[in-house]
């Protein structure tokens, strides 16, 4: 049975846990015919006024471009073998400017969660400025965590029906 939290602290803990313990997630995005298509890849995560955002530095490429120009929302799971699992459901925009661009490419090298990222400088060497180096900001409206030992999950969500 699902319990709904009022708010994102409420299931933050576990929220950091299993990502710290998983750190992959499959991202799904749909095409302009509503097919789903799923990619692995490695976004880290902070809280923001109570909310979770995500950062996804990612190579721009044609597909992941079309379907997020015709539909944004995004879903991004995480699951381990002991059923541990951490549903997001968001919307993901490209996130251009400077400064979110050099914000990203921190928290990646920070690690954020602790133990969830990794030094961007392997893939782009031109550092943050690299014009292949291209983020994506991941606004989840409903974030569920599902505890495998028992499959008790708790569903954060922000209020909105996006």
């Amino acid at each position: 049975m699902a319990i709904r939290v009022e708010s994102f602290s409420e299931i933050e803990d576990k929220f950091n846990a299993y990502i710290q313990d998983i750190v992959y997630c499959t991202m799904i995005t749909v095409d302009s015919a509503s097919r789903p298509r799923a990619r692995v890849l490695l976004p880290v995560w902070e809280v923001v006024d109570g909310r979770p955002v995500g950062w996804l530095a990612a190579h721009r490429t044609p597909v992941k471009v079309a379907h997020l120009a015709g539909n944004p929302h995004t879903t991004h799971s995480y699951w381990n073998p002991r059923q541990n699992a951490v549903f997001i459901d968001s919307v993901s925009i490209w996130a251009e400017d400077r400064e979110s661009r050099r914000y990203a490419w921190d928290l990646y090298r920070e690690g954020s969660p602790t133990g969830v990222g990794y030094d961007p400088a392997g893939f782009w060497r031109g550092g943050p400025e690299d014009p292949d180096y291209h983020v994506l900001r991941i606004e989840p409206w409903r974030v569920q965590v599902l505890r495998g030992s028992d499959l008790g999950s708790r569903i954060w969500t922000d209020g909105t029906r996006r």
